[in-house]
């Protein structure tokens, strides 16, 4: 294992931010189970699951390639929160939170892919 996931704050970030997600959700109707709330959902877990993958493989260039991938899922997060706060489902209050969280998580994200050797 190239890092240990569990003592990146990155990862720390990450995984409260993917609760926080299934916190808001719960107070969705119920026709988004298996839409806007499962999409939120499993973005949100994705992100710190694809730290902890590429952090499991062997080499930094896998490590990276990881950690794209949960860039990406965030973004795609973001996207789904805008969605949930035009829609009402969340407040602009609710939504702003949660759009900084994530935007944070991305940018430790990168901060990360970028202080890695190639």
């Amino acid at each position: 294992m190239i890092h240990n996931f569990k003592n990146l704050l990155v990862w720390e970030k990450a995984m409260v931010l993917a609760k926080e997600i299934y916190q808001v959700t719960m107070p969705f109707p119920s026709e988004e189970k298996f839409g806007l709330i499962g999409q939120m959902r499993r973005a949100a877990v994705s992100i710190p699951s694809n730290i902890a993958e590429g952090c499991g493989r062997n080499s930094k260039s896998q490590l990276k390639h990881f950690l794209s991938i949960s860039v990406g899922s965030s973004c795609e997060l973001e996207t789904q929160i805008l969605l949930a706060r035009d829609l009402e489902y969340l407040s602009k209050e609710e939504a702003e939170s949660m759009i900084q969280k994530t935007i944070e998580v991305r940018k430790m994200i990168i901060g990360f892919s970028g202080s890695l050797p190639d």
